[in-house]
């Protein structure tokens, strides 16, 4: 089992140390992060927690799957492994044909 897990259905006012302290019922808490929004810094509503060993993962995802925080019901799973993302940047089209 992957150390790093999804939550989300995040508050938007949720903030990485809120997470820290929450998760850390759990057990050791490594990282953080609430993914924002590129443009607006917006939170987009979800993140990643890693744990610092296994068993504290699956007690995370035992644990506060479906429950509540910050008047949300969270959704917690393993996280699952970054596509890499493909293609090539092509540029411009010539505009003169």
């Amino acid at each position: 089992m992957n150390l790093k897990l999804y939550v989300g259905n995040l508050a938007f006012g949720a903030s990485e140390e809120d997470l820290t302290k929450f998760f850390s019922e759990a057990g050791a808490v490594q990282s953080v992060k609430i993914v924002t929004d590129a443009y607006s810094g917006r939170s987009r509503g979800f993140g990643f927690v890693e744990m610092a060993s296994k068993e504290e993962a699956e007690k995370a995802i035992s644990l506060f799957h479906g429950k509540t925080f910050m008047d949300r019901a969270l959704i917690v799973s393993e996280a699952r492994q970054q596509k890499k993302r493909g293609g090539e940047f092509k540029g411009r089209r010539d505009r003169d044909r």
